[in-house]
């Protein structure tokens, strides 16, 4: 995991200091500084930050409340079946959520409601590809990699209540 990660950056945010990895000019990760899905700059990785200026500015507008969509360089690297599941889950607007099977019918696999939920927890990018709006199909909120408290944070923030 995180094979394409060469540099990083860190920006602090409401939910904590959020690593930033990549290329020296690509985003291909964002890590969480807790939870399941938690990230820790490897020894290899060189810390420059003055990378991803834009992906900075554009995060710190997000959690600003003023920014619902993002356009810098980035890049989504894992298996086809998970790319499509993160394609999917950025067409889910914001202040919005779906069930996990909600979201495999999407895509054309009904039955593949548990393969959703891993390719979700599989995303690279957390908060810019919005895995964060899958819930159980009950309407509970379900695992997420960076803490069930910071999910209940995102979407709250989304719909205008943070």
């Amino acid at each position: 995991m995180h094979r394409q990660v060469t540099h990083y950056s860190t920006l602090d945010t409401p939910i904590g200091r959020l690593i930033l990895g990549g290329a020296q000019t690509t985003l291909t990760l964002i890590g969480f500084p807790r939870g399941s899905q938690a990230v820790t700059a490897k020894s290899d990785w060189r810390q420059d930050e003055t990378l991803y200026p834009l992906a900075k500015r554009q995060l710190s507008d997000y959690f600003a409340g003023g920014r619902a969509g993002f356009d810098f360089p980035m890049t989504l690297v894992g298996t086809d079946f998970q790319k499509s599941v993160w394609r999917a889950l950025l067409k889910i607007p914001i202040g919005a959520t779906m069930s996990y099977s909600e979201l495999a019918g999407r895509i054309g696999r009904p039955k593949a409601a548990r393969a959703v939920g891993a390719a979700n927890g599989a995303n690279p990018l957390p908060i810019v590809v919005p895995c964060h709006r899958l819930i159980g199909g009950d309407g509970s909120l379900t695992g997420f990699g960076g803490g069930l408290e910071v999910k209940r944070f995102l979407l709250d923030l989304e719909s205008g209540a943070v």
